[in-house]
Formats: C-alpha cells, structure tokens, sequence
C-alpha cells in the first residue's frame, strides 16, 4: 500500500491529458479513433508534446494515414478529443495542401505550407480578472472551412497550447493531431503567412509563456496571424 498515492498521482496526471482521435463533419462524428486523423504518437498515454523545436510539433504522427474524411469549403470541421480538454490555453487550428500528384497518407507537410485557419483565444469577461477559454472542459473543438479555400486534398492541424504549467520558457504543452482531409466546392482564395513545422514558434514566444501572478488581463497566442479567406 504505500506506492499507492504515487500511482493515485500517475492516474490523476494521466486523466487530466486528452488527444484527438476522431472527426466531426458538420456535425457528424467519427465512430471509430483513427479514421481520418493520423495516429498520434501519444494514443496510449495521452500525453503532449513539449519541444517546439522537434517534428513532433508537426503531427506528433507516429505511422502513415490510411483515410480521408471529405468536407465542402464554408463547412464545420471539428476534432473529438478523448477526454475533455482540461488545460487553460487557446486552441488552434492550421492547415496545408496536399501537391497535386503526392500521396495524402504520406505526405509530411514539411516546409513553409502551414496556414492558419482559426484560433479560439481567451475571452476577458467583464467583472473578473481572470481570462476564460472558451475551449475550456469541452470535447469538441471546431472551426469553419474558409469558403474561398481552394479546393483539393489538405492536412488539418489542431492543437491545444496548455498553458497551465507555462510560466517559465518550455513549460507550455501541446496536444495536437493531423487530420486528412477533402475540400470540395471551394473558391479562388490564396492562403498568406505560411509557416513551417517546426519554425513557426519559439520556445520563448510570449504566447508559450503564461504567468499566474500578477493575473494576466490579455493574451496573444503564437504564430501568424489567420487567414481571413480572401
């Protein structure tokens, strides 16, 4: 009995991490972990990412895609996280095309072809002085498919900065996965800022840096700014 507490802790620590397995297309989830979203390396444990500087920042992938969910451009597109997302912080969402000709199950995304599409930031609430995060306690993260997105074959990125351990460099955690998906219907839009992974952020970005005193009253999270779809 006396390992008990620390196995206590390694269960409560364990509880509170989550991944992204599964999709939602217009309000239509996934059954089954894996479908159109590549395994992640953390699909035992749960457990995020800490190095901005690694691939893993990237997909966080440990094998190749095997399907691909199809989506109209103007749509939702939504990520189910296993457990709640229990860690304060913003929730982003990038994504890349897919080279006509290349292969969607093994294409890496590598080099400046990252777009921001959306980030759900923290909200000031009037009379607290705490910020809130939307995406706080919630199991599905979504986003719209910009309407004027060209379309064609794209990995979608989504992570979750958790900032509650973030008050000195390379104490933020990302949980994050790379879906595979179709855009169909879509515009003559030509996505700007495209960022690489890893490159877009650095360990000391003051989105990665979050102090719990004194409270902080605003929020600026990492990487370029979203493309409006125009």
């Amino acid at each position: 009995m006396r390992f008990l507490p620390s196995l206590l802790l390694v269960a409560a620590t364990a509880e509170a991490h989550y991944r992204f397995s599964k999709l939602v297309v217009n309000g239509e989830a996934e059954t089954k972990e894996w479908t159109s979203i590549r395994q992640t390396k953390n699909y035992q444990d749960d457990h995020g990412v800490t190095s901005v500087s690694t691939e893993d920042i990237r997909c966080f992938q440990m094998k190749a895609g095997t399907g691909t969910a199809t989506i109209a451009a103007g749509g939702e597109l939504g990520f189910v996280a296993d457990q709640t997302v229990t860690h304060p912080g913003p929730v982003q969402f990038y994504m890349a095309r897919v080279p006509d000709g290349q292969n969607i199950n093994t294409w890496a995304g590598a080099g400046n072809v990252w777009f921001k599409v959306a980030s759900i930031d923290a909200v000031k609430t009037e009379g607290k002085a705490a910020l809130t995060w939307p995406t706080y306690l919630k199991k599905v993260v979504s986003f719209t498919v910009p309407k004027s997105l060209p379309s064609g074959n794209y990995l979608v990125r989504v992570e979750s900065i958790a900032l509650h351990q973030a008050q000195s460099v390379g104490g933020a955690q990302f949980y994050l996965a790379c879906a595979q998906v179709t855009v169909t219907d879509g515009g003559n839009g030509t996505p700007t800022n495209l960022v690489s992974f890893p490159g877009a952020y650095r360990a000391n970005d003051p989105g990665l840096i979050f102090a719990n005193y004194p409270v902080p009253t605003s929020y600026t999270p990492p990487g370029p700014p979203v493309w409006q779809g125009y």
